[in-house]
């Protein structure tokens, strides 16, 4: 990959093709989410080599809890055996942060996360935002309701809203997504980061999230700085 690439600050991933990975080679859904969870450790040490500071990962969706129970255990389990093996992982420059809705998680895991989003990594070269039980729509209803709220108990008056009081309420407390990727061959956001992804750059993939590499990612690297993002200008 060349030295003279233009890099995205924010990556957005939608980790998309597990289960059809695991279809494919007649193993059960959840063999598929295993190896995805894999690759997700792989790219977020490839960001954090690369020096790219942001990097958000769909995860699990406000609408995968209507996945089959045993699927949906086997995903939360794969979070937890992840979140321990970060407690014992020193130095490694990478924070983690989750945003969505903690409301419907099991204490054991709730207690993992926290300590995952307080843990010494030393200093931080990359954040990772994992979106767990998030939806952009329920990430733009979360921010209104928090700005209601402040208005009703006489902090802040309609005339104060604007985009940044919005952005200030999300989920997510990072900068705008500047390229999201999405493998699988699908090409839609589904729900994914609606509000940050105004300006972001696009590149789809015609690969399964398992089966996705350091050079995928160098590839949709190349893509997004041939872009010429004007933001509306010219």
């Amino acid at each position: 990959m060349s030295d003279k690439l233009i890099l995205p600050e924010h990556i957005g991933i939608i980790m998309d093709g597990n289960g059809r990975w695991a279809k494919k080679r007649g193993l059960p859904r959840n063999a598929g989410h295993k190896k995805g969870a894999e690759v997700f450790e792989n790219i977020s040490r490839c960001c954090r080599d690369l020096g790219i500071k942001y990097l958000t990962v769909y995860a699990f969706s406000t609408e995968n809890w209507k996945r089959p129970k045993e699927e949906v255990e086997g995903i939360m389990n794969l979070m937890r055996s992840y979140l321990k093996g970060m407690a014992k992982a020193k130095n490694e420059h990478i924070a983690v942060r989750f945003i969505g809705d903690r409301e419907p998680f099991d204490e054991d895991l709730l207690k993992l996360m926290e300590e995952a989003e307080n843990a010494d990594v030393g200093e931080v070269i990359t954040t990772v935002q994992i979106a767990l039980n998030y939806g952009g729509r329920d990430e733009i209803v979360h921010s209104v309701k928090e700005i209601a709220e402040k208005i009703k108990k006489g902090e802040l008056s309609p005339e104060d809203i604007t985009e940044e009081l919005i952005s200030d309420n999300l989920y997510s407390k990072t900068p705008e997504c500047d390229l999201i990727i999405r493998p699988s061959g699908e090409e839609r956001l589904s729900n994914f980061l609606l509000w940050e992804s105004a300006y972001s750059e696009f590149v789809f993939m015609d690969v399964l999230w398992p089966d996705f590499t350091k050079e995928h990612l160098e590839k949709a690297l190349e893509e997004y700085s041939k872009r010429n993002r004007r933001f509306g200008g010219v």
